[in-house]
């Protein structure tokens, strides 16, 4: 009998103790019972006598963040690479990786990629991490964070789902001050199991992932700086009323129904140039210092996109990942990028090296400039021919002769699932189009 054949038995095993079969869960319970079965195994039979602290980090967490009256719950993997320690931290579809983990004895801390954020534990004597989620540049920010091995469901909801929320729901947010804004909710269900997200006219929530219970949703997702956390119930009409919370304070309300044609409008509408610009130009400094303008030889001749943007911001990060692939595939075509970095502090130093970091981690090639603090009001101020800055990021396409033909305002990104392949296909075309001119 091989070695891998131990393994096979032991899932088994585990199952009959847990009372449940592979055949019982779905598709994405399968594939998390199954890494957290493994690394039992492994840890029952990969050495005879007690491991150390710091190899005792390693496994699959169910991890949860305390913001009062909720937890936003997500999925946290610690492990040994190449002499050193990584982390991941999955949500439904997404699995970002962290390679900044630094462990001493029982005790560890998690640099969240680009953003200025960290999480801080220790383990416990219930072999749970125990600590903090931090972050740098938001004074007194800090969230209580707990993550316990095993468990393969997100929400522990106690009763079946009794509705399948599968589908496209037009939804209105409602903050606590009065504003209100559209969003479109579109959301796949599997079981009690339920992913998908919400789509405003800035951006998107990202990859939200959870569980049903009853005739309610679920759903949360930490991406290293934003926490959200989402639950939605049916009235007796059929529809959603919900609550919206974003980190330790921020909440709304949410209502929805079901409006499969239901659209937001046209991202391209929002921003354009003042009557008084006939052009649209600046000079910021690189992230060396060096004072570069759109006038610079670089630029001349060529299809040029900037891109207002922040090392701060999900979204941002989402729009960077697209555009520095696609940069390296097309910046022969006579093509250049430019971002403007708006950051969470007035200070060159800081801004260069976050915007460096973010930079080298996304394999983002094009250019850089620190253009000012993320304030939508001092970014209007920064570039006065634009009617006003409303979101991060902000895409603006210049022809060959400088001239602005289109501003895309906000981002909705791969968890948007067909409403980013159509962004992808539209950037495509209108590129092309300018590129032929």
């Amino acid at each position: 009998m091989g070695l891998f054949f131990y393994p096979i038995i032991f899932v088994e095993f585990i199952q009959k103790l847990m009372g449940i079969t592979l055949i019982t869960l779905t598709m994405t319970q399968k594939k998390l019972s199954i890494i957290l079965v493994f690394t039992l195994w492994a840890g029952l039979f990969s050495c005879t006598e007690k491991q150390n602290t710091a190899s005792e980090l390693q496994g699959f967490y169910h991890a949860k963040l305390d913001i009062g009256e909720n937890h936003v719950p997500f999925f946290l993997r610690v492990k040994e690479n190449a002499g050193g320690w990584a982390a991941e931290i999955i949500n439904g579809k997404e699995a970002l990786d962290y390679d900044e983990v630094y462990v001493k004895g029982d005790s560890i801390k998690i640099i969240m990629g680009i953003f200025d954020a960290e999480i801080r534990a220790k383990v416990d004597k219930n072999g749970q991490l125990q600590g903090e989620f931090l972050k740098n540049n938001v004074a007194g920010y800090s969230i209580p964070f707990l993550a316990t091995p095993g468990s393969t469901q997100r929400f522990a909801t106690t009763k079946d789902p009794a509705y399948d929320f599968t589908g496209k729901w037009k939804t209105v947010f409602t903050h606590e001050d009065g504003n209100v804004y559209d969003a479109i909710g579109i959301f796949e269900q599997d079981g009690n199991q339920i992913s998908g997200t919400f789509l405003t006219k800035l951006g998107d929530y990202r990859f939200l992932d959870g569980n049903v219970g009853g005739d309610t949703f679920y759903l949360s997702a930490f991406d290293g700086s934003h926490v959200y956390y989402f639950e939605g119930s049916l009235d007796e009409r059929g529809d959603l009323i919900g609550k919206f919370r974003s980190g330790p304070r921020y909440m709304e309300s949410f209502t929805a129904s079901r409006d499969e044609e239901f659209e937001l409008p046209d991202a391209y509408s929002f921003n354009y140039l003042k009557p008084e610009f006939e052009t649209f130009n600046f000079t910021f400094p690189d992230v060396d210092g060096k004072m570069v303008s759109l006038d610079d030889e670089s630029f001349k001749d060529k299809v040029v996109l900037v891109q207002l943007f922040g090392t701060w911001c999900p979204n941002c990060m989402d729009e960077t990942k697209f555009l520095a692939e696609w940069y390296k595939k097309n910046k022969e075509r006579g093509i250049e990028i430019v971002a403007l970095a708006f950051e969470s502090r007035a200070d060159f130093d800081y801004a260069s090296t976050r915007v460096k970091k973010a930079k080298d981690r996304m394999g983002a090639d094009y250019t850089f400039l620190i253009a000012g603090e993320s304030n939508k009001e001092k970014a209007s101020e920064a570039l006065p021919a634009l009617n006003q800055v409303i979101a991060f990021p902000t895409l603006i396409y210049l022809d060959k002769q400088g001239q602005v033909r289109k501003i895309h305002t906000g981002f909705n990104g791969p968890g948007t699932g067909l409403y980013y392949q159509d962004w992808v296909e539209a950037h495509e075309q209108l590129v092309n189009e300018l590129l032929q001119e």
